[in-house]
Parts: structure tokens; C-alpha cells; sequence
């Protein structure tokens, strides 16, 4: 599977997706993961007109984009896989499609969350997601643009949460 980047981004197609991630790992497809999006026109037709003409657009189910995934429909194209949330990522990944690394790029500050890095707050819900992604040896790192440096989120979490991973 040809699945360059993960990315958990509240935003999902944006600016920084477009003129950053795109050009910088060269993707041939933006598969934009989340069962709200899937069923609902509207939010369908803006996110296509915010991704370039040269990149195809796919917007799925989570039940969908793993099936999609384990039978090989991403293994040419250079994909980006763009999630609101890390509760869909834990979905896909425990519906089978093997993932090394995870992305976190933008969970915005609401009521209710913690703010652990410029760009990222969590929930309960949020980090018992993660916590279990973590589990199952899936790097998750925190960076807005390709450039940044890797921010270990898990260890930020461990530290401002303080879980108990053991």
C-alpha cells in the first residue's frame, strides 16, 4: 500500500495540506476519511474545490476506506489519508489496514479538551483513542508542515495527562 501520510486534522483539506503536505511528498490522492463528510453534499462539494486539479479526491467511510485499503485500492497512487479525529483512525486500524505512523496536525481547542501543543487538544475520548493506537506500536507524531520537527504526542500526553501506559 502506497499510504504516504495519516493525518488526524480537524480542518482536513486546507492550506497547509495543499501549498505543504502536497507538494513536499508529492501526492496523487487525498482520501478524506470520515463517515459525517461521506453523507453530506454540501461539505463534499467545498472540500473539492479546495484540493488541485492534479490530485484526486476521495471521500469515504471508514467501513468503506478499509475495505478499500486491505483490497489494494490505494497501492498505486502516492495516498494521504486525512481524518478529523483519532477515534476514526483507531477504527480503520482495528478493522485491519496496517498502519506504521499517524500524523496529528491540528485537533482544535473546544470546551472540554486539554491543550497539549500549539495545534492539538484532546479529549478523554482522544486520548483513549491514541493511548490505543500507541499500544499497538503505531508511531504518532505531532507536526503542522513537512518541515517542523517530529513531536513525540504520545510522550506529550504521558506528561500533561499523566497516563498510566503500562
Amino acid at each position: 500500500m502506497t499510504i504516504e501520510l495519516i493525518r488526524i486534522d480537524d480542518r482536513l483539506v486546507h492550506g497547509q495540506i495543499v501549498q505543504g503536505w502536497l507538494k513536499v511528498i508529492n501526492i496523487n490522492k487525498i482520501v478524506v476519511v470520515s463517515d459525517e463528510v461521506a453523507n453530506d453534499q454540501m461539505q463534499k462539494m467545498l472540500l473539492s474545490m479546495a484540493v488541485p486539479s492534479n490530485v484526486d479526491l476521495e471521500i469515504e467511510t471508514i467501513k468503506d476506506v478499509s475495505g478499500n485499503a486491505l483490497d489494494g485500492k490505494y497501492d498505486k497512487p502516492k495516498t494521504m489519508f486525512l481524518f478529523s479525529n483519532p477515534s476514526d483512525v483507531l477504527d480503520m486500524i482495528e478493522n485491519g489496514v496496517g498502519v506504521k505512523s499517524v500524523n496529528v496536525g491540528g485537533m482544535h481547542f473546544t470546551n472540554g479538551k486539554k491543550q497539549l501543543l500549539c495545534n492539538v487538544s484532546v479529549d478523554e475520548k482522544d486520548i483513549e483513542a491514541l493511548e490505543k493506537i500507541h499500544r499497538k506500536g503505531i508511531e504518532i507524531e505531532g507536526r503542522v508542515l513537512p518541515a517542523d520537527d517530529r513531536i513525540d504526542v504520545f510522550t506529550v500526553i504521558e506528561k500533561e495527562c499523566r497516563l498510566n501506559n503500562g
